[in-house]
């Protein structure tokens, strides 16, 4: 497998976009002056300080190729890389960044999008609302934060449902009065057909799960930013690679990933939490033990694929493309 040819890009503008989120537009270097098409839902890999590397949601609209938008917020338990953006990156400042990937896409022929979004989820949906628009589809989001001074980008989404016909409607769970949204309210709200999205914290969107439930799975989407399963370490299985002819002995503690990367043998890997989808790979034979949130549960039964950085082995033998 080949990792895809990173871009440099420099960053246009930063702005101030809520408490604790900062939005970054990034454009190419001349004399390009476009950048590679994306779908909406898709995000970017930033190659940051130190090795890091960290995927966030392009959020302006999928017909622009002038620029990628992002948005980032400042997390308190950051590993460094929303930390090192807001404090290190500058305007004028050059970044690379991997080409736009989506595990997130919009389902462009349904009759009706239903958006939830909590926090910085909201930075998907901003993407699949301007294309609602492009569609002429109709929409309706629902944008939970704290607070009023935590939600980026209210006027934009504001002045896009009056413009388009569509329904926003903001919750501010921490506000004097406020409450948490009702999921399961809003599923059973659902217009005919329409299909529901979900971005958000944890809690949300296991809350989102339980309630989608009696969905058909084609018309139930969502996006995590964060594992919900520890990785695949109890290890004891071996893994076969058929084009390199590797014998892999996979120890306890040990990722698959950890292993590829001991023998010089790795796919492209991002995010190594099994969210992002950078470095799947190709099964052949065996097994997986499936850990990662990009799958979905019929491609997880197909077992073949899956994202190495956390999935692990129920066989005693897994044989993968590599």
């Amino acid at each position: 497998m080949t990792a895809p040819t990173p871009l440099q890009v420099r960053v246009r503008a930063t702005t101030y976009e809520a408490e604790g989120i900062l939005g970054f537009e990034l454009t190419p270097l001349a004399p390009a002056t476009e950048l590679p098409a994306f779908t909406a839902g898709a995000h970017i890999d930033l190659h940051l300080d130190k090795g890091l590397v960290r995927s966030y949601s392009l959020l302006n609209d999928p017909q622009e190729r002038h620029r990628y938008c992002i948005a980032v917020n400042k997390d308190a338990k950051s590993r460094g890389g929303s930390r090192y953006l807001h404090e290190a990156l500058r305007t004028g400042s050059l970044l690379t960044i991997g080409a736009p990937r989506n595990n997130f896409p919009l389902d462009e022929t349904a009759p009706h999008h239903v958006f939830i979004a909590g926090g910085i989820g909201i930075t998907p949906m901003l993407g699949m609302v301007a294309r609602a628009r492009t569609l002429g589809t109709p929409w309706t989001l629902y944008y939970s934060a704290r607070t009023r001074q935590n939600a980026a980008f209210v006027d934009t989404l504001q002045a896009q449902a009056a413009e388009t016909g569509g329904t926003l409607v903001l919750n501010f769970d921490q506000e004097p009065g406020g409450k948490m949204l009702d999921l399961n309210a809003i599923v059973q709200a659902l217009p005919a057909g329409a299909h529901v999205y979900c971005c958000g914290p944890i809690p949300m969107l296991e809350a989102y799960e339980r309630a989608t439930a009696g969905l058909p799975p084609e018309r139930v989407h969502m996006e995590y930013f964060a594992a919900k399963d520890a990785a695949a370490t109890d290890g004891g299985y071996t893994v076969e690679l058929r084009r390199s002819g590797k014998t892999l002995s996979i120890e306890a503690g040990q990722t698959i990933l950890d292993a590829l990367i001991a023998v010089g043998t790795e796919p492209p890997y991002s995010c190594r939490e099994g969210i992002c989808g950078t470095c799947e790979v190709r099964v052949l034979e065996g097994t997986p033990d499936h850990r990662d949130l990009v799958l979905s549960q019929a491609e997880k039964l197909a077992n073949d694929r899956m994202m190495v950085c956390c999935s692990g082995a129920k066989s005693r033998t897994l044989v993968l493309d590599l």
